[in-house]
């Protein structure tokens, strides 16, 4: 099959899709038209609507509360907040930023993945739009920037944990590749999109608060990378993409796992086996981007030594009727690891990781079913 019959996907197996579209799943087709219908009930999404105004002035910047952070009981004006990990401040709820942008490039995936295998013009029409009010409209469209993201009152007006609220750009990036060739998909969109991450890329890789969330060496750094490499890869920067992969190879996953595979740095956490299943979420989304370029994230900088799969193994004895014994004060979140279990399966074939799915009641998507058909 050549290059050119591909889609310039990232996250998403492209050959997988290719073929699928040739000789398409009947399951498959299902689960993708079910979930781009309920996403043609959603109208077109736009930061610019909200009650709060950021520090710029600026409607059109991305601006969120830091989900922790809660009013301090012990000063008059409840400044500065002060901290409650793994408890969520309502409050966050009066800015809809963050959900309209996971759920713009949610929706615009299912719909550009329908309209790929199905040809279906009516999912690339929706897709199109949304992702042209979100990015490309200039009365409605998001800066490429997170200045303010996740502030804390009274501390901030923005911070580097804030970068993570943009990790579902992957999937819009994917969105992008998979409408090329769509009737509603022009010259002109795909340019605008082109030139918008370019912006963001530079933001992501220049800005104070985004190079320190980078580095960060839990889970937020991993979350990072996923953003870095997919737009990377679709900017064509895979010089770029190749060194994030070998850093995380090399420094990465030897200093988050021990040798039984527990993180220590999401541990620490209230939420703590739901934190390490977010950071094997992570860390198999960068390992499928990078995977074409000849990355091999799975494999252990040292034969013997823990990785990714260390760390997946270490999860799996405690599904729910199993607890787990660490700290862990939401409840009825063991489904967390199911996205790592997917892709552990498809690389592996290991039929514990298959086994492991019905234990901790994962859900079939049309992603997950490509996933799994890409390791089949």
């Amino acid at each position: 099959m050549s290059a050119q019959m591909l889609p310039r996907v990232f996250q998403l197996d492209a050959k997988t899709l290719a073929s699928q579209k040739a000789h398409p799943n009947a399951e498959l087709l299902k689960l993708a038209t079910d979930e781009a219908n309920a996403a043609l009930k959603l109208p077109p999404q736009t930061i610019i609507n909200k009650t709060k105004t950021p520090p710029s002035g600026d409607m059109h910047d991305y601006m969120s509360m830091a989900r922790y952070w809660w009013p301090n009981p012990d000063t008059p004006n409840h400044l500065p907040y002060v901290r409650h990990d793994g408890k969520t401040n309502p409050e966050i709820n009066g800015i809809k930023d963050h959900e309209e942008l996971t759920r713009t490039n949610e929706s615009a995936r299912a719909l550009a993945l329908a309209w790929y295998l199905t040809g279906d013009e009516r999912y690339a029409e929706h897709a199109t739009a949304l992702l042209r009010s979100f990015y490309l409209d200039k009365a409605t469209a998001m800066n490429p920037n997170l200045d303010y993201a996740q502030y804390v009152a009274g501390v901030n007006t923005g911070r580097d944990s804030g970068v993570l609220d943009a990790r579902s750009l992957a999937m819009a990036v994917d969105a992008v590749g998979l409408l090329a060739g769509s009737k509603s998909w022009t010259a002109a969109d795909q340019e605008g999109m082109q030139q918008w991450f370019a912006k963001y890329y530079t933001w992501l890789t220049t800005n104070e608060n985004a190079k320190k969330e980078a580095n960060t060496t839990n889970n937020h750094g991993s979350w990072c990378a996923v953003q870095l490499t997919s737009i990377g890869m679709f900017l064509g920067k895979t010089e770029d993409v190749k060194k994030i992969a070998d850093r995380i190879r090399e420094q990465r996953i030897p200093s988050q796992f021990d040798a039984k595979g527990m993180q220590k740095y999401e541990l620490v956490r209230t939420n703590s086996f739901s934190y390490s299943a977010f950071n094997l979420e992570a860390l198999t989304t960068v390992a499928e981007i990078v995977a074409p370029l000849g990355e091999d994230l799975y494999k252990p900088i040292k034969p013997g030594g823990p990785g990714i799969l260390t760390g997946i193994d270490a999860l799996l004895p405690f599904d729910p009727q199993h607890p787990w014994p660490h700290e862990q004060i939401s409840k009825d979140l063991e489904g967390s690891l199911c996205p790592a279990l997917v892709r552990a399966d498809a690389k592996t074939h290991d039929a514990k990781y298959a086994e492991a799915q019905k234990r901790f009641g994962c859900k079939q998507t049309a992603v997950t079913m490509v996933e799994t058909l890409s390791g089949s």
